[in-house]
């Protein structure tokens, strides 16, 4: 299957952490971590409230926005979903969608974690693990980002790992409720890295999939 699809063959480890692309296998164990809880019931962190969705359906949904990605990855328009594991437990997903990436060398990053596994330090390490990947190994210029303002534990992930503000939007969410996102980006000079070292692989058959090789 790596041959068949390059995107499996990816592998970033940084410390405790691992973060590998989504195979159908992974998701039964997203689905359960999902169900556990992501935020308190009565917020919505998401730009699309995903969460709200009745148990019986998140699983389903959950399964068809990862296939959906796979379908729909092309050079002009592609995005990683991967698994966070730490210390082999699987913890939350990191993302990255990009557009014209080839012209633009720019994306935007998004991630949830369960909630057992939120308050120690995961949410910050696999953020930092994802945008050195994007800036030493995909020749990123910038990424960005974006919270609501009443997500506090996200910006502070974002002050963290060296996003600055970057304007701030009036967005739709949950039947019609408004609320303010601050727009955030990185750029490699602000980046702070973790302590922990980069280990990465399957970057060169990524490379040729996105239209980087050569």
């Amino acid at each position: 299957m790596r041959e068949i699809w390059p995107v499996f063959g990816l592998r970033l480890r940084s410390g405790p952490l691992e973060l590998t692309a989504i195979r159908d296998d992974d998701i039964p164990a997203l689905v359960a971590l999902a169900e556990d809880g992501i935020h308190d019931p009565d917020s919505m962190p998401f730009y699309f409230p995903w969460t709200d969705a009745p148990k019986e359906e998140l699983g389903r949904n959950m399964a068809v926005h990862y296939w959906r990605c796979r379908s729909s990855f092309t050079p002009e328009r592609w995005s990683l979903e991967l698994v966070v594991r730490r210390g082999g437990q699987v913890v939350g997903v990191q993302g990255f969608g990009a557009d014209n990436y080839l012209v633009t060398r720019t994306g935007e990053t998004g991630s949830w974690l369960g909630l057992e596994h939120q308050g120690r330090g995961v949410g910050t390490l696999m953020r930092q693990t994802l945008c050195a990947f994007l800036f030493d190994h995909l020749g990123a210029k910038e990424i960005t980002s974006g919270a609501f303002l009443d997500n506090p534990a996200s910006l502070a992930v974002s002050r963290k790992v060296g996003y600055s503000p970057n304007g701030q939007t009036r967005e739709k969410r949950r039947d019609g409720e408004l609320v303010v996102c601050q727009r955030l980006v990185l750029r490699p000079e602000d980046l702070v890295r973790s302590d922990h070292e980069l280990e990465v692989e399957g970057v060169v058959a990524l490379h040729q999939l996105i239209g980087l090789a050569g």
